[in-house]
């Protein structure tokens, strides 16, 4: 809903750099939603529904502000191994 927001009325979104893009990846090694999608081959959204869920733990300075996504190199492989997996029943039902 607030992005919906933000996108009719022209509101920024919050930038913990100024006013350049979020990175794919924090200087702490974290991962921006951006960058967390790329690394494992989803979209914004599913990081968000991930978040959510708790498969995927990350912080926020303040409501509204970027997340900052923890994601271990075994944790990735485990994550991208469930969207192969997935997306192959995904793709056998149809």
């Amino acid at each position: 809903m607030i992005h919906v927001l933000r996108k009719r009325w022209g509101i920024a979104t919050v930038k913990i750099n100024g006013t350049a893009e979020n990175p794919q990846r924090w200087s702490d090694g974290s991962y921006s939603v951006q960058g967390a999608a790329e690394i494992l081959g989803i979209t914004s959204q599913t990081i968000f529904d991930w978040l959510r869920k708790g498969w995927l733990s990350g912080r926020q300075l303040a409501k509204g502000m970027p997340w900052q996504i923890s994601l271990s190199p075994e944790h990735v492989i485990e994550l991208r191994t469930r969207v192969r997996r997935t997306s192959r029943s995904q793709g056998e039902e149809s």
